[in-house]
């Protein structure tokens, strides 16, 4: 049970770790002064997420998002937010393939060699079914967490910890209501497709209750991080490289990697969502159709990543707020939901 726990928690967790949640350009555009209680409240209200969705996952053993959203929001609306799940998650795949083939520019590799590279890698996971993608969050989110919070730590053990929380300077909480529903979809569409091997309800709660407290703590630390460079954030385009500019070159190509690896767990999952949908009408091996989802995609990356972020990241915010309200109220509206 322990043990599925956590793979289950390192899948959410890999899922919501992208490229703009590493960078640090997430945190900030959300949170930034005042938000010690937002991120307080974005971390409660995940976890109410996360065990409403899978227990609607587990309890339909389902193998796609259909059922979760059918029981989220009925059949009427449920065929106008499965297109909208699909194209988000196609696009912001999308912005990960663009984001991998920018990100390996720093180093020198040439931007179409990124590309390349991260649909080679992505392709391949799938080689293995569905089992490969949460073998790999399991071995690859955990280092990905350990390698940032071992750089916030050690940014915080140099400026001496001065981190503070007062309950009267909390104006910014209602972002965590934006925050959390920004993230809803890629939640439903993942855990959506994994009820059939969630084996017991404990499970469930290692994984919601685990990734809420991991995610919570870590956008805290982060956050009050970039509060101690806010006077340089707009010299970066990445705020993560204004917190290391007095580290070593090689602290930059170790944060360089980690960016990479965070766009590759959340192009990964994004296509683990949309496989599982595509699986309905088509009998292929999973590489397959990995393969041809993400060769359709390539394309699209010519819009660069900051525009694709720019424009899609604030619609789906808006789109996503009814989700989220209905998720909240699930437990209420159906007390049987732990059954």
């Amino acid at each position: 049970m322990w043990l599925n726990g956590f793979k289950w928690m390192f899948l959410i967790t890999g899922t919501m770790i992208g490229a703009g949640y590493a960078s640090g350009r997430e945190l900030w555009e959300f949170f930034g002064a005042e938000s010690g209680l937002a991120i307080f409240l974005f971390a409660i209200m995940f976890i109410i997420c996360c065990t409403v969705i899978m227990f609607i996952s587990y309890n339909h053993k389902s193998t796609h998002y259909l059922p979760v959203l059918q029981s989220l929001i009925g059949k009427r609306l449920t065929s106008v937010y499965d297109l909208m799940i699909f194209l988000y998650l196609f696009t912001t795949t999308v912005v990960m393939i663009a984001g991998g083939g920018a990100t390996l520019e720093v180093i020198h590799i040439p931007y179409w060699y990124g590309v390349a590279m991260l649909i080679s890698l992505v392709v391949l996971l799938f080689v293995w079914g569905t089992n490969g993608m949460t073998s790999v969050n399991a071995i690859l989110t955990p280092i990905l967490i350990a390698c940032l919070l071992g750089v916030l730590l050690s940014f915080q053990s140099l400026k001496g910890f001065p981190i503070e929380f007062h309950l009267n300077e909390q104006s910014n909480w209602p972002s965590a209501l934006t925050f959390t529903a920004l993230n809803i979809l890629p939640l439903i569409a993942v855990l959506g497709a994994v009820g059939n091997h969630i084996h017991h309800k404990g499970e469930i709660w290692i994984a919601s209750i685990g990734s809420g407290v991991v995610l919570g703590g870590v956008s805290f630390l982060y956050n009050e991080s970039l509060l101690q460079v806010a006077g340089e954030l707009m010299l970066y385009e990445i705020p993560l490289f204004a917190i290391l500019k007095h580290y070593p070159y090689f602290m930059v190509l170790v944060m360089t990697v980690l960016l990479w690896l965070a766009i590759y767990t959340t192009a990964a999952a994004g296509v683990f969502g949309l496989l599982s949908r595509v699986r309905i009408y088509v009998n292929w091996p999973p590489w397959v159709i990995a393969l041809f989802l993400l060769g359709s995609m390539a394309p699209l990356t010519l819009f660069g990543f900051s525009t694709l972020i720019a424009v899609l990241y604030p619609l789906y915010g808006i789109l996503n707020l009814y989700v989220f309200s209905a998720i909240l109220l699930y437990p209420i509206m159906n007390h049987r939901l732990v059954k």
